[in-house]
């Protein structure tokens, strides 16, 4: 019987592993650890490389889905010359009425008077607060030059948007602020709800660009009383909207109401007011939005119920009186008998003439802060002045107006 030794037989199921074979295994085994370390690292570099490149992707198509408001807003090396060419892009659109109402209405209005206070008063050249000039006409302004000596120098703290038929052509030169700002139009008739489709239609388009925080419906016999800085200043220093809306027990205001309104408009909720508004970002959307009080205004308000004179008037009155000063910035004279304002030519034109309506009546402006104050600057703008007051305009306006030539 051969006897195994407990100590040969443990060598022979482990064999003693010599130190130079040893020392080359761990040399193997460093040299497989580096290799796969570098490749671990290497793996993983690529991989977040490719996801930042991918991020990067979707980052850029997100931008170029951004609407075109939000490319001039931010984009802090825009030229004014690329500035005026995405503006007139927001303008080449072919959706319809419904679907541009739609649109706007979905936007945010986190954009409201308290958040952009202040906007041009810092250094940031990023966050400007434009106001938004909108002309409803029939065809060409005819004092288009008065209103580019107002605008000239002030490029990027304004929009003008043009409704008017859609058959006109247009005839602005380049060097015209009106140049290329028709909006996508419709016919307009006196008289009709058409009016307000256009005042609505000219909101709404404005709406798309999201600097644009104030309003302002203007004719093409409209001219401004004031430069540019000055209305500027009065219209971004205040956070409420100027819309006429006032109780007229005549046959003229109270007289229109229709009783088939009621009980969604009671006759004491009837309003009437000057069609000629400046509003807020804020109270825009609120009006565009409006489904509820526009067909019933549609449907109940055929003349002599004029729907540009109680839609809105009403509309803000009942739902957001709050947020009106309850007056209209435009001028105009209605001393005369007879449906229509009074129109002025040539000799009417004189520097007592525009100061009486430039410093008129004292009237309250609540100021950004919720101070009220008194001032005799009550209305910006003025109608209606034929074409043949553009030349002694012209002339006055440096010193009366303090803009131009």
């Amino acid at each position: 019987m051969v006897i195994i030794d407990q100590k040969s037989k443990k060598e022979e199921e482990h064999p003693m592993i010599s130190k130079p074979l040893r020392l080359n295994l761990f040399v193997k085994g460093y040299n497989h650890l580096l290799t796969s370390f570098i490749f671990i690292t290497g793996f993983s570099i690529g991989l977040f490389l490719c996801l930042q490149l991918k991020d990067f992707h979707i980052s850029t198509m997100k931008t170029q889905q951004q609407p075109l408001w939000s490319t001039l807003l931010f984009n802090n090396t825009t030229s004014v010359e690329t500035e005026q060419e995405l503006q007139l892009q927001v303008l080449q659109h072919n959706m319809s009425d419904q679907e541009l109402f739609t649109r706007v209405s979905s936007l945010s209005s986190s954009l409201t008077s308290s958040s952009w206070f202040g906007w041009r008063h810092d250094n940031d050249e990023k966050r400007v607060v434009k106001v938004a000039f909108m002309f409803l006409t029939g065809g060409r302004l005819p004092l288009a030059s008065l209103w580019d000596k107002f605008f000239e120098g002030h490029e990027g703290f304004y929009s003008i948007y043009i409704h008017t038929h859609p058959s006109f052509k247009d005839y602005y030169p380049e060097t015209s602020a009106f140049y290329s700002r028709r909006i996508p139009s419709q016919p307009v008739y006196w008289g009709t709800s058409s009016m307000v489709d256009a005042e609505r239609r000219l909101l709404a388009n404005a709406l798309l660009d999201e600097s644009n925080q104030r309003f302002v419906l203007l004719s093409d016999s409209c001219i401004p009383l004031f430069n540019f800085t000055t209305i500027y200043d009065y219209l971004t220093d205040t956070n409420l909207s100027f819309i006429g809306s006032y109780d007229d027990p005549r046959k003229s205001g109270r007289g229109r109401y229709n009783p088939k309104m009621y009980p969604q408009i009671n006759i004491t909720h009837w309003r009437k007011g000057s069609q000629w508004f400046e509003t807020t970002r804020e109270l825009a959307l609120h009006i565009i939005s409006d489904t509820v009080y526009y067909k019933i205004f549609d449907q109940h308000c055929k003349p002599p119920c004029y729907m540009d004179e109680h839609y809105i008037p009403t509309l803000v009155h009942m739902l957001h009186g709050e947020m009106s000063s309850n007056r209209t910035l435009t001028w105009v004279d209605w001393s005369k008998a007879g449906p229509h304002p009074g129109r002025f030519i040539w000799p009417d034109i004189t520097d007592e003439f525009l100061n009486r309506i430039r410093f008129t009546d004292e009237c309250a402006y609540y100021g950004r802060d919720g101070e009220n104050i008194t001032t005799s600057k009550c209305f910006l703008f003025a109608r209606k002045f034929t074409k043949e007051t553009l030349e002694p305009l012209l002339r006055i306006s440096p010193v009366v107006l303090g803009f131009g030539p």
